[in-house]
């Protein structure tokens, strides 16, 4: 028997649709499922303008909304991600730059977003700027993030997930970030240029598991910024997929002018617009994350 179409029912609505849709969003039934272990993700990626930042604020929040703690660690200098979270992070407020010089404890930078109890960022501020200039003469430079990320020190915040926004280059930050994780998440962009510079940054990743971190591993792949009227990112997706096929999410984040507008209000999308498609495509991307910890597949 055919299921009726949602405009055939009565009362039904696009408007409707989508506040329903935002009343589940902000009201899970069930909560996501904890990882097997703590999952540290580098969220990585060179090339400028790929959704990084936007995948990191809303996968942590999409976790965050369903039940998981997660902690967010700014590591890029614009601190964008700071911004999306609503945490203070002007100049003199205990930030990543502080943690990174070891002055202050991650406990006393962390603080929780006005978006979820169980959300929290080690906020970015202007004075990270230098900070490549200023590890390049420390001894274990490239350790200082996993230094301050032991098991003491994340133990109390207690988060299942931490993830680490990097700036868009592959400098000293980038190196750290990849030294203190277990796991590189790469947002891939489906456009034209989507894949040069990629090739860099695996050569990298590889460099640092032969000489600093063996564990890391590139374990998902997100396609961001898809436009279903385009052939080209069919293309793209198409083979993203065949070049690295379980790492990829199933899930593919759609062009979205409500994803481009939350930041300006200083806003994860899930909370701007939960009901948008940018929202619920996060939530469904977060979803498979989380799902993947459950199942001890990035061990």
């Amino acid at each position: 028997m055919n299921q009726p179409s949602p405009a055939s029912v009565a009362g039904w609505t696009p408007i409707a649709e989508e506040a329903a849709r935002a009343t589940r969003m902000k009201h899970p039934e069930a909560p996501f499922p904890r990882p097997t272990h703590r999952r540290v993700l580098t969220v990585a990626n060179q090339k400028g303008g790929v959704g990084k930042t936007t995948s990191t604020v809303n996968l942590a929040a999409a976790l965050a909304l369903h039940g998981l703690r997660v902690l967010v660690i700014d590591l890029d200098p614009q601190g964008n991600a700071s911004t999306a979270l609503g945490v203070d992070h002007r100049s003199g407020t205990p930030s990543v730059y502080e943690v990174l010089l070891g002055e202050v404890t991650l406990a006393d930078a962390a603080q929780t977003s006005d978006q979820s109890d169980l959300l929290f960022c080690v906020p970015a501020t202007i004075d990270l700027a230098g900070a490549e200039i200023e590890l390049v003469s420390m001894s274990g430079r490239e350790g200082r993030l996993k230094e301050a990320l032991s098991d003491e020190a994340l133990n109390a915040i207690n988060p299942d997930y931490v993830f680490i926004d990097c700036p868009p280059s592959l400098g000293l930050l980038t190196v750290n970030a990849m030294v203190a994780a277990q796991e590189v998440l790469i947002p891939i962009q489906c456009e034209y240029y989507a894949l040069e510079g990629l090739s860099q940054l695996l050569r990298n990743i590889e460099l640092v598991q032969a000489h600093l971190n063996r564990s890391l591993s590139v374990s998902t792949i997100l396609l961001t910024m898809y436009d279903g009227r385009t052939k080209l990112a069919d293309q793209v997706t198409a083979e993203v997929r065949h070049h690295f096929g379980d790492t990829v999410l199933k899930t593919v984040i759609p062009r979205s002018v409500k994803v481009s507008e939350a930041p300006g209000y200083g806003q994860t999308v899930l909370a701007y617009d939960p009901g948008s498609r940018g929202a619920m495509s996060y939530l469904d991307a977060g979803r498979e994350i989380a799902f993947r910890g459950a199942a001890g597949a990035n061990s």
